[in-house]
């Protein structure tokens, strides 16, 4: 799928864009080290498109470095395969799991926190199977289990698949049978096919949220930003491809978009992003505390020589 931006700049992008082009040695002034006309290849989530996001931070970015944002929006396990075959110079996903395995194998560098909402429980207004008098994600999946209500799984290997599947797995639930239907497709094309079959699926808010109006469905299990539980957050991270294994990648460019993505104006672009009168994403960036972990695998530990 590939990415169409729109003319928009948030104003606020160039005061500190300005300030990561000095700190990367992009000025406009510095012909060597501009990225001016070069293209940037993005593999990303599903939501990040669906939702309009990268259309405000890519054209904001795109006016402040004269540079063309190629996005190619795939559920996260497709947009970590395409970096790990080089094709990709960046990637935004949603899965903590699977971009670990891609910093442990050395593919990814530079991991950044970047933004959350968080997943919701959506059905038919009717709720067959009683999603609506649950307060955890597994009874819910119980519940729709025993009543063999009919489910809509991506079924792509997304971010939004494998919290799905962490959820039936906590719920030791193993689902199958004619009620559950795995459809290998994107977050929107799942709402839809939810809505025409009166099925219950798992959406990330922001999805749902900017394609409400065209949907048949209501949220039945809040995710944490409600005050549902924490088991559906749905946290994103950002991070480079590693140029000494992909020698192709445009790494100078990669970190340009990381900065800028990061940064004050970007993080603000997130924040202000909304459908429907209701944000969509939260900027986790930026922090007076910040969380160094974020940078490396989870659970990883250097190399003692002492052991």
């Amino acid at each position: 799928m590939e990415y169409r931006r729109r003319e928009v700049l948030g104003a606020s992008a160039a005061g500190i864009a300005t300030a990561v082009s000095g700190c990367l040695g992009l000025g406009s002034d510095d012909e060597e080290g501009s990225i001016a006309g070069e293209e940037l290849a993005l593999a990303t989530t599903t939501s990040t498109y669906d939702t309009g996001l990268l259309d405000e931070i890519n054209a904001a970015f795109q006016e402040r470095f004269g540079t063309q944002v190629a996005a190619n929006a795939q559920g996260t396990g497709a947009a970590i395969e395409s970096a790990r075959n080089g094709n990709a110079d960046v990637i935004l996903v949603h899965a903590r799991s699977q971009e670990d395995e891609f910093m442990r194998d050395g593919h990814g560098v530079n991991r950044r926190d970047l933004m959350f909402n968080d997943f919701v429980i959506v059905g038919p207004s009717d709720d067959p199977a009683g999603v609506g008098d649950t307060e955890q994600a597994t009874a819910a999946f119980e519940a729709i289990a025993d009543a063999q209500a009919t489910f809509v799984s991506r079924g792509d290997d997304s971010g939004t698949n494998t919290k799905e599947l962490a959820i039936w797995d906590e719920a030791g639930v193993e689902p199958g049978g004619e009620w559950y239907q795995e459809l290998g497709q994107g977050m929107g094309d799942t709402l839809n096919n939810a809505t025409e079959s009166g099925a219950y699926t798992l959406s990330d808010r922001g999805t749902y949220l900017s394609m409400q109006d065209n949907l048949d469905l209501e949220i039945l299990l809040q995710g944490p930003i409600e005050g549902g539980p924490e088991l559906l957050a749905n946290p994103y991270g950002i991070m480079a491809v590693n140029p000494e294994i992909h020698n192709n990648v445009n790494y100078q460019l990669a970190m340009a978009y990381i900065g800028f993505f990061t940064s004050p104006a970007g993080q603000d672009l997130v924040s202000n992003y909304t459908a429907n009168g209701q944000q969509l994403f939260y900027p986790e960036a930026l922090s007076e505390d910040p969380d160094f972990r974020q940078y490396v695998p989870e659970g990883w530990q250097p190399d003692s020589d002492d052991e």
